[in-house]
Order: C-alpha cells, then sequence, then structure tokens
C-alpha cells in the first residue's frame, strides 16, 4: 500500500485542522518546504499536498510555493485545493505536480471533471470528503445531497488515477479511521482507493491495508509524534 505523508498549507505554513474545521487550527511548521525535504529525507516516496486556502477561496493561493515544494523534493506529489477549471488542473500538472485531486468539480460540473479526466489520463484523482455519507464540497464548507459511494460508482469508468476517500469526522482527531464506511468504498468502485482521516498509528495503517486500500494519508499522526515516518512505511509495507 502506498504511504502519502500530508502536508496542508494555510498562509504559507504547515497545519491541520480538526475536522476540516478552520477555527480549529494547528501550526506544525512555518517551513513548508523544510517539511517537504524532511519527509523526503526521512524516506516519503511521494507527497500528499493540500492548499487550504485555495480549497476556500476556489482558486489557488499557494501554487508558488507548491511548486518549491515539489521542485525541492523531486517526489511525486498530488495536490488537492482550490482546483475547479481546466487551467487550473492543466497549470499544476504543467508546474510538475503528479496528480491533481479534483472534489467540487466532479459533484456540480461532472461533464467539466468528466472532460478532464478524458484529456488527463492517469494524473487526475477524485477526491470524496465525506460527511455522514454524503459529500462536502468548497473546502468542506457546504455539504452536498450527494452520496459519496454514489459519485464513486458514476466516475468508475474514467481514466483516473485513484479517489481519496475522506472520512471528516475522523480527520485530525487521531481516532481511528472509518473502516466500515472505507470498506463501502473499495467495494463501491475498481479504482484505487486512498483512504484519509482519523489515523493514529502504525496498527490504523495496517487495518488500512489489510481492507484492501491502495493508499494512505497520515498527517497528525506524524506531526504529533504518534507514529514515526519509517514506522508508517512498515506498516503499509512499504
Amino acid at each position: 500500500m502506498e504511504l502519502w505523508p500530508a502536508i496542508d498549507l494555510r498562509g504559507g505554513r504547515c497545519v491541520r485542522l480538526l475536522q476540516g474545521d478552520y477555527d480549529r487550527e494547528t501550526v506544525f511548521g512555518e517551513d513548508p518546504v523544510a517539511m517537504a525535504r524532511g519527509f523526503a529525507g526521512a524516506g516519503a516516496r511521494r507527497l500528499h499536498i493540500v492548499d487550504l486556502d485555495g480549497a476556500k477561496a476556489g482558486t489557488p493561493v499557494q501554487a508558488d510555493l507548491v511548486g518549491r515544494m515539489v521542485a525541492a523534493t523531486g517526489l511525486p506529489c498530488q495536490l488537492g485545493g482550490g482546483v475547479r477549471s481546466r487551467d487550473t488542473a492543466a497549470a499544476y500538472l504543467a508546474a510538475g505536480v503528479s496528480r491533481v485531486i479534483i472534489g467540487s468539480l466532479a459533484v456540480e460540473e461532472p461533464d467539466t471533471f468528466v472532460a478532464l479526466a478524458e484529456e488527463f489520463p492517469g494524473r487526475i484523482v477524485l477526491g470524496l470528503d465525506a460527511r455522514d455519507g454524503r459529500v462536502a464540497v468548497r473546502g468542506w464548507l457546504e455539504t452536498s445531497g450527494a452520496l459519496a459511494v454514489e459519485i464513486a460508482l458514476r466516475h468508475a469508468h474514467l481514466p483516473l488515477a485513484a479517489i481519496v476517500y475522506t472520512d471528516i469526522a475522523t480527520d485530525g482527531m487521531l481516532s481511528g479511521p472509518n473502516l466500515p464506511a472505507l470498506r463501502e468504498m473499495i467495494a463501491a468502485t475498481p479504482l484505487p482507493v486512498i483512504a484519509s482521516g482519523g489515523v493514529a498509528g502504525a496498527d490504523d495503517i495496517r487495518r488500512v491495508a489489510e481492507i484492501g486500500a491502495a493508499g494512505c494519508i497520515v498527517g497528525k499522526a506524524l506531526y504529533a509524534g504518534a507514529v514515526t515516518l519509517p514506522a508508517a512505511l512498515a506498516a503499509a509495507g512499504e
């Protein structure tokens, strides 16, 4: 299973939010480029980067910083947050990001999302961030009526790189992942599913791997010292 260390950006710093709440933020680093280099030096094979400001604004806010992080490590990076147009996706991909995560667009403008997936095969990730099974959009500030599993099924035929499935209730809480919801998502789609939210340690990473996830995003557990990156990589089988 692929392990994806997470770096969430807000105001040029590395932060983590509790359950996606912008008012419950913890700053874990002032230099995201140094953080990215640190993960690379500790053995990371890829990075998961989120522009939280971009997610809220609906347009890239920290694209220059993301570009410097990608260049500094040479690692494959996937980027989410504020990717809501063809031009934004194309600009990130041209700047060296390996693949972009798109969520809101898939719900609100599905035809545009389909066209992007077909134009950039293997480089678009469907981001499904669920609150009680329903997809949250626009930086998690709004909850749609769409069920995450239904959106996954609707786009299962596309040449997507993966689905990132985030359980908002557990995100940043170190309470353990929502394994029943993750199992349901994995069973619903032939696409690789990357789990996000709730990982508190190596045992959680092993459980996520055991139920068939293709990847696991780990953020707060690394920053809080609940698991080291080498231990997390070992638990994922990398």
